[in-house]
């Protein structure tokens, strides 16, 4: 080996030990600086260090009142810490500020940092409940009022329809699937514009977003069918599918829930009749005509005379007791041997007072017409008997009705006695 390749040899030795310890010398340098910077100034609350030696000591501040310092941190990340809550709290000393005392903050570094976010209050319930009209036109509405649909008595089905759909489509939608069913369908939209649920009508003029349908489960041709359950519950669907809804339907109770109603019915479902018969010759239609309407009784396409309250409820109805029924033109020369008033139990409110009012008028009728009121088998009717028909098979039938919630002649005991 040459003396210049073993001159080559020693200076690239030379220039990696060179290189080497400079970047030992740099890394030396780096690590010192680190230290410099990163050092604390400040106390660590967690450890309990003292603060640093070198730094300044802040000027004591005379004041009564506990200082509270503030400094700004460079953590980025917001932490909770954990709280201790002491079951048996000691009384505050006297140096010590009720919590509503203002505290005194000192200015911090100036860090360019996010605000945060404000937290989200929680209102009570009472609260949110009295001020739910002011927060939102969407506020949650209270139920159908049991007048318009009545859980017991109908199977009824919510919807919530995406955007407000006219009455008049509504009802339309489903009308040849429903018209196969035996029992009455009642239809009930929220009405946005007098914040109240209300029944819809072929001319209705609102648009709904709120909808209720109810099946009614019994009238008196008996209970609802499996088959007409079955119907209803398609066209439902069917609806909701049109007007891009969901149909929130009740449980599958339902056949069960409709027997046990049509065996209330039955047990107080009467009607009351007092027969006026002629003791001689016939009754005039003029004279029957004079006298009904001078009772306030009014006469219908029904072939009978009715009389009707304050609010346009039938109390109580006159029909021949002979097979022909009355009308206007037939009146004129129309002659019967007898009359008799009706008395629909579970429909007439007050009942054992209406039918006061409707015996004192039979007699009336009685004796201007030459007539006498009697029983089914045309026995007279005294006064005892007709007190006893009174209490027994009006005022009894009514007590129960009103036990099971269900007021004679209300508007639940008008549909579910149709």
């Amino acid at each position: 080996m040459t003396e210049l390749q073993l001159g080559l040899i020693g200076l690239g030795a030379t220039a990696v030990v060179g290189v080497f310890g400079y970047n030992k010398w740099q890394e030396f340098r780096q690590r010192k600086l680190a230290q410099a910077v990163l050092k604390p100034h400040h106390e660590d609350v967690l450890l309990g260090e003292s603060p640093v030696r070198d730094m300044p000591a802040a000027a004591p501040v005379e004041r009564s009142e506990p200082e509270i310092r503030i400094e700004a941190a460079p953590v980025v990340e917001e932490r909770i810490e954990p709280v201790f809550v002491d079951p048996h709290p000691a009384m505050p000393a006297d140096d010590i500020l009720p919590a509503s005392a203002e505290l005194e903050m000192y200015e911090a570094p100036e860090i360019e940092t996010p605000a945060p976010e404000p937290a989200p209050v929680e209102l009570p319930p009472q609260a949110v409940a009295a001020s739910a009209d002011e927060i939102s036109p969407e506020a949650p509405v209270d139920e159908v009022p049991a007048e318009l649909l009545d859980p017991r008595l109908e199977f009824i089905v919510a919807m919530e329809l995406v955007e407000p759909i006219s009455a008049h489509q509504i009802l339309h939608s489903q009308r040849a699937t429903l018209v196969r069913l035996n029992k009455p369908v009642h239809w009930v939209g929220y009405n946005e514009r007098s914040r109240e649920w209300q029944r819809l009508k072929h001319d209705s003029d609102i648009d709904v977003r709120r909808l209720r349908v109810g099946l009614q489960l019994v009238n008196r041709l008996g209970p609802v069918s499996e088959g007409d359950l079955s119907i209803f519950t398609s066209a439902m669907q069917a609806l909701a599918d049109e007007l891009m809804a969901v149909a929130d339907m009740p449980p599958s109770r339902v056949l069960d829930q409709a027997a046990e109603i049509d065996r209330f019915c039955a047990a107080v479902d009467l009607e009351i009749g007092l027969n006026l018969v002629s003791r001689a010759s016939a009754f005039s239609g003029t004279k029957i005509r004079a006298l009904a309407e001078a009772a306030g009784m009014v006469l219908g396409v029904d072939g009978l005379f009715t009389r009707y309250d304050d609010n346009g409820r039938a109390q109580f109805s006159l029909q021949n007791y002979e097979s022909t029924p009355f009308s206007a033109d037939a009146l004129r020369t129309l002659t019967t041997h007898g009359l008799t008033f009706l008395l629909d139990v579970p429909r007439v409110d007050h009942g054992e007072r209406v039918f006061m009012q409707m015996s004192e008028i039979a007699k009336r009728f009685g004796d201007t017409l030459q007539g006498a009121l009697v029983d089914d088998n045309r026995q007279p009717l005294s006064e005892s008997q007709l007190d006893h028909i009174r209490r027994e098979f009006i005022g009894k039938p009514q007590a129960t009705m009103a036990s099971f919630g269900l007021a004679a002649g209300s508007p639940q005991a008008l549909r579910l006695f149709s």
